[in-house]
């Protein structure tokens, strides 16, 4: 059975804030509230993915400190975007 959108919403927006460093949680919940209801089935298959990866891995990544892989350079770029914009 197929998870409803809205439900789908729900549970990435709480993946998102509930992570393993709080760093990231501040980071993603941030780019949730910015990103997520404006995402096609394909960008949110690619975040649900993003989700699924290290908090460590994905800190360095967003934080610059090292590159992050080609399929998540995109999703990466646009994260940075959303923290580093004035509130």
């Amino acid at each position: 059975m197929s998870e409803l959108h809205e439900h789908r919403l729900k549970r990435l927006a709480m993946r998102s804030m509930r992570r393993g460093i709080k760093e990231m949680d501040i980071i993603l919940t941030r780019y949730a509230d910015a990103r997520l209801d404006g995402m096609s089935e394909d960008d949110l298959d690619a975040y649900d993915r993003l989700l699924s990866e290290n908090d460590q891995d994905l800190y360095q990544w967003v934080s610059g400190q090292k590159e992050p892989p080609a399929e998540m350079a995109a999703q990466i770029a646009d994260i940075r975007a959303v923290i580093d914009a004035p509130r």
